[in-house]
């Protein structure tokens, strides 16, 4: 019998710019591709290619220092464009320019032992897309979960329903809970949305949330089955990773396509289609974008979460949404911040456009000043977790870590904290606050 969880803090945002259908549209082969390290928190990066060589599909684009056997493929066959370096010769991207427009199946040996099945996770590639707490960091080579859990559904801003991407189906996902299961001793938790055409899994508990942000993320889901503490590890994926991974052990081969959500209000058609990580954005949406003549911001991603890449950027981890609504750089209203139109989003009550629950087109503008932070307990109104998130924040602000220890830094990551962002009227950058925090406790503990 499945396990129900209603999760009571969080908040659906209502936008506009949402799918009018879930079927995939078109399938868009990119001109240029990027494999870009930040994504990978945790990877450290040393190159396998040199600009002008020629790559093929599945070829490792680099590895890391740490263990050599992961590494991040190219999921197209192409000519390395360009190498790009950031501060102190830090990899900022690969760029590949595409050839073939064929992108077939990866084949890989099916392996049959749980070392054999670390090395081809590794090697495939698909290591790297699974995510260790505590640090939320791809997991280590030698790294053993007490548990891994799995989120089916994604309850972000416009997102697509997972179940409908084109990788997952049940024998796959069965297959994936199978291998997942040899590497861990514990459970494996599936985390689906109430009503989900998802039947049980052999080997896995499916865990029933309701549909409030952000009860789709897998993080979240462990900290109300499972939290982990001090001196544990777990692990955690996305329900289309896991079936990638069953079809490498049911087939023998891994598909690089992938199914993007093209969302926001400045597109002038909203659509599914299907592409490969990496993707140009130019490719995806330059044509769907509508001719208002605002500036706009191509986020690669929901509104909350995602990476405000530009039309010249590319589709970043976890390849699943791109969003695309105004920069705001031009608007002009009467009162400003504190204008009182009911077009007006906030999570406030102050704003009468609170209570209508409609469709809103918000901007990218910050909407008032950065301050100090107001001990108001507004984090903790969206954050569905048996965390203080105020005190956590301050802790990791001042660098100390016993307090970060005894406050739950060990649960979080910091999508878990994207809402508190979002409705902290401080405009405080919590997102990046716990992503150094993390960083900082691992170099220290």
């Amino acid at each position: 019998m499945r396990r129900t969880i209603n999760l009571k803090k969080g908040l659906n945002l209502s936008l506009a710019g949402g799918l009018s259908s879930t079927e995939v549209k078109t399938d868009i082969y990119p001109s240029r591709i990027a494999v870009i390290p930040d994504d990978f928190p945790g990877f450290t990066p040393k190159l396998d290619v040199a600009e002008g060589e020629t790559v093929g599909i599945g070829q490792p684009i680099m590895h890391d220092k740490t263990d050599t056997d992961i590494t991040i493929v190219s999921p197209v066959e192409g000519t390395v464009e360009s190498i790009v370096r950031g501060a102190r010769r830090k990899i900022e991207r690969v760029v590949i320019k595409t050839g073939s427009s064929d992108v077939l199946p990866i084949a890989y040996p099916t392996p049959t032992t749980p070392a054999e099945t670390r090395h081809i996770l590794k090697r495939a590639g698909l290591w790297a897309m699974l995510r260790q707490r505590p640090y939320d960091i791809v997991p280590t080579g030698d790294s053993v979960p007490r548990d891994i859990f799995v989120t089916a559904m994604d309850t972000a801003p416009l997102a697509l329903d997972m179940e409908k991407s084109s990788i997952i189906n049940v024998e796959n996902l069965k297959a994936g809970v199978k291998t997942l299961s040899r590497l861990t001793d514990g459970h494996i938790y599936i985390g689906v949305k109430k009503g989900s055409s998802l039947p049980d899994i052999d080997g896995a508990e499916m865990v029933e949330f309701n549909q409030l942000h952000p009860a789709g993320n897998a993080g979240v889901q462990a900290a109300n089955i499972a939290p982990v503490s001090k001196g544990e590890t777990i692990w955690t994926l996305d329900a289309i990773t896991l079936a990638k991974i069953g079809s490498l052990m049911t087939n023998g081969t891994i598909s690089p396509k992938v199914t993007v959500a093209l969302t926001g209000s400045e597109l002038v058609e909203t659509k599914v289609v299907e592409t490969v990580p990496g993707a140009d954005l130019a490719d995806l949406v330059k044509s769907d974008i509508s001719n208002s003549g605002h500036p706009v911001r191509v986020i690669s991603g929901n509104v909350l979460t995602g990476s405000p890449e530009g039309i010249d950027g590319f589709l970043r981890y976890p390849y699943r949404q791109v969003t695309v609504i105004p920069e705001g750089s031009d608007a002009d209203e009467f009162m400003g911040w504190a204008s009182v139109s009911p077009r007006k989003m906030s999570v406030s009550p102050s704003f009468i456009g609170r209570f209508f629950g409609k469709n809103f087109t918000p901007d990218a503008r910050l909407q008032g000043g950065r301050r100090a932070m107001i001990m108001s307990e507004i984090y903790d109104r969206y954050f569905p977790m048996d965390i203080l998130p105020e005190y956590l924040i301050k802790a990791v602000i001042a660098k100390d870590i016993d307090q970060m220890e005894a406050l739950g830094i060990y649960e979080v990551a910091p999508e878990d904290f994207a809402l508190a962002e979002y409705a902290d009227p401080s405009k405080i950058e919590l997102q990046r606050i716990v992503r150094q925090g993390l960083d900082y406790l691992r170099s220290e503990v």
